[in-house]
């Protein structure tokens, strides 16, 4: 639609080029008849490995359009964890940005049924030209445009990453979800967004491009976060909306004051943060600074929760919102809902028609729902008049600077290197981060648990893992404590660590 009503507008700006809404409608409707050419149908997988360029932009509104479902992959995963996701979710393409070319190419090398493999920029062996493969088609609108969907993926206990798949469009048909992007009340005549995350997450997909984009206001893309720089685009664009997570307003305060007063942010009307809890002194003094534009909300790739303004927060600190009448129940451990003031485990209600499920695991998706909610395991309460404040999160998941770690898939890293007997990994307290990933490793039979031993196992891990995921320290012990049944005890290992400091 902004494509009929204002071709020209700018509709993308980044280090890789601006373009307008009719150029981006140009090359969605290209990349699908490119896709359709090369026997992809609706219903199909397309993974996509890219930075924040116009091309993802493209990439994403083509699948959309076309009934593909797409599957963006962290850019910072190893070849190994690339070739997994790829498989696991059933891509029959792959659109690779040239920055990755060794991970893209050497991911998909032993790969079955994966005919269609097109690089992004910087040439890549194997693949065909983006450029090559779309400028031979034409660039008129499609007849028969059918709904797609995308499938981000997230991970579990199981230790390996699991593709949240829900119907064409499921992700918006969520109540809640569509009241937070009503309030955020955008004017494409005269709003900008700034995109400070990278597209691959969930988050920033939704809020930072979907959202804006859909609505005609142009997105200004950042390559990598740098704080001041983030206020030199806020300056220049004249940014009305953006989405941050905590570990960048900690940046920003950390500027000096005559570097942060050099430039002009009154054009701000909102800072939207999620994805990590943000200790109460930072959000204090972005509200000082920025003004009453703060808004919260609480969230995962698998729904919607709820959302909170600077007003509410200021007034009941630590809220992350008011949900909707039943949206949000509180229950004990035997799944008995709970009074308001009480602690417990958090269940969201299942939206209409925004039903997910973990893509090829009946029994996980199976554990998450409890009808008619889910849960993602985190702990919180209810207050008297229905405010929501979470108290942690499930042990199984460590939050660091906004993105998910999931222990299990370090602790089956660990355990395959021949010195390791035992592992198990939790999220120790860190300023900065939020948590920080910690490996406490009983070492096996005859091997030295020392400081070696642990540079070893953090070559190991780096080889291996995303540099996000690996552990920032290794511990040893003699024993690991486990239940009867074998699971380990994270809590009591975070609670270690905890009160150690």
């Amino acid at each position: 639609m902004a494509a009929r009503e204002y071709p020209e507008r700018l509709a993308i700006a980044s280090p890789h080029g601006d373009r307008s809404y009719a150029f981006l409608n140009e090359r969605v409707n290209q990349l699908v008849r490119a896709l359709r050419a090369r026997g992809l149908v609706a219903g199909d997988s397309v993974a996509l490995l890219c930075s924040n360029r116009p091309e993802f932009v493209v990439a994403f509104l083509a699948t959309l359009r076309s009934g593909l479902r797409l599957t963006p992959i962290n850019t910072e995963l190893r070849t190994r964890e690339i070739r997994y996701i790829i498989e696991d979710c059933e891509a029959k393409a792959l659109l690779a940005d040239g920055r990755f070319a060794k991970a893209a190419a050497d991911a998909v090398r032993e790969v079955r049924d994966l005919s269609v493999r097109i690089g992004i920029a910087d040439p890549i062996h194997g693949f065909e030209r983006w450029d090559d493969v779309l400028e031979v088609e034409s660039s008129d609108d499609i007849d028969d445009p059918q709904l797609g969907s995308q499938m981000p993926y997230t991970s579990g206990t199981t230790g390996r990453p699991k593709g949240v798949h829900r119907p064409p469009g499921g992700a918006l048909h969520q109540p809640g979800l569509a009241a937070a992007i009503r309030t955020l009340e955008y004017d494409p005549a005269t709003d900008a967004h700034l995109c400070t995350g990278p597209l691959h997450h969930a988050a920033p997909l939704i809020f930072s491009l979907a959202s804006p984009l859909g609505l005609g206001v142009p997105v200004v893309l950042m390559d990598r976060w740098d704080a001041e720089h983030a206020l030199r685009l806020i300056s220049s664009y004249r940014i009305t909306h953006t989405h941050m997570v905590p570990v960048m307003f900690r940046r920003l305060l950390e500027l000096p004051e005559d570097v942060r007063s050099g430039w002009d942010v009154s054009s701000l009307r909102v800072v939207l943060h999620g994805a990590a809890p943000c200790p109460p002194g930072v959000k204090q003094g972005v509200i000082e600074w920025l003004g009453p534009i703060v808004y919260e909300y609480y969230a995962a790739t698998e729904g919607w929760g709820c959302f909170a303004d600077s007003s509410e927060w200021l007034e009941r600190p630590g809220t992350v919102g008011r949900p909707g009448a039943d949206a949000v129940e509180v229950r004990d451990l035997e799944g008995k809902s709970l009074p308001p003031g009480r602690e417990g485990v958090i269940y969201l209600r299942v939206p209409n028609g925004g039903r997910f499920e973990y893509y090829r695991d009946d029994a996980k998706t199976r554990a998450a729902y409890s009808e008619p909610f889910f849960t993602l395991g985190d702990i919180g309460l209810l207050d008297a008049e229905g405010y929501l404040y979470l108290r942690d999160r499930s042990a199984d998941v460590i939050n660091s600077g906004g993105v998910n770690v999931y222990p299990a898939e370090v602790d089956a890293v660990l355990v395959a290197h021949a010195a390791v007997a035992d592992a198990a990994t939790v999220g120790a307290p860190d300023d900065e981060w939020g948590e920080s990933v910690v490996s406490v490793v009983v070492a096996a039979d005859g091997c030295v648990a020392d400081d070696e031993l642990a540079a070893e196992l953090s070559r190991w891990c780096e080889s291996e893992l995303a540099s996000f995921k690996c552990p920032r320290r290794i511990t040893f012990a003699d024993a690991l404590p486990r239940h009867e049944n074998g699971k380990i005890y994270r809590r009591v290992l975070r609670d270690q660590f905890r009160q150690a400091g």
